[in-house]
């Protein structure tokens, strides 16, 4: 069964790169374009991963990463964001505090972010 990824960003422009990105490495995509919709999603079709945006209208990525983390303590998410009152590390790092296990800022590189999600799922063996 293909692995599910959960897209919560508000920019279209972003989910539409995000879902071709991962459709193309065999990944089923789910998208939201905000923190309700996806919590809501998210409920309903439990997923492997969550990548969650963290400047959105309704409810914001931090809110939305602190829900997640109270329905399913092990979910894996990555945080992105292109920064807005402050800069955007500082909501990256507060986002890791919160239960992300990586982040990325925007402009995505597409190469780092597949390969890390690559090797979220399959981890190398030790020999």
């Amino acid at each position: 069964m293909p692995r599910q990824i959960l897209v919560i960003d508000d920019e279209k422009s972003i989910c539409s790169l995000l879902r071709q990105l991962f459709e193309r490495q065999g990944y089923q995509v789910l998208l939201a374009g905000n923190g309700n919709a996806g919590i809501q999603l998210f409920k309903e079709n439990p997923v492997d991963l969550v990548i969650v945006d963290l400047i959105m209208p309704e409810k914001d990525g931090i809110e939305t990463i602190r829900e997640l983390k109270l329905l399913d303590a092990d979910i894996k998410i990555i945080a992105i964001s292109g920064g807005g009152v402050i800069r955007p590390d500082l909501y990256l790092k507060l986002a890791r505090k919160f239960g992300a296990i990586y982040s990325f800022q925007k402009p995505i590189q597409n190469d780092e972010m597949l390969a890390f999600v690559k090797n979220l799922f399959n981890p190398p063996t030790a020999t």
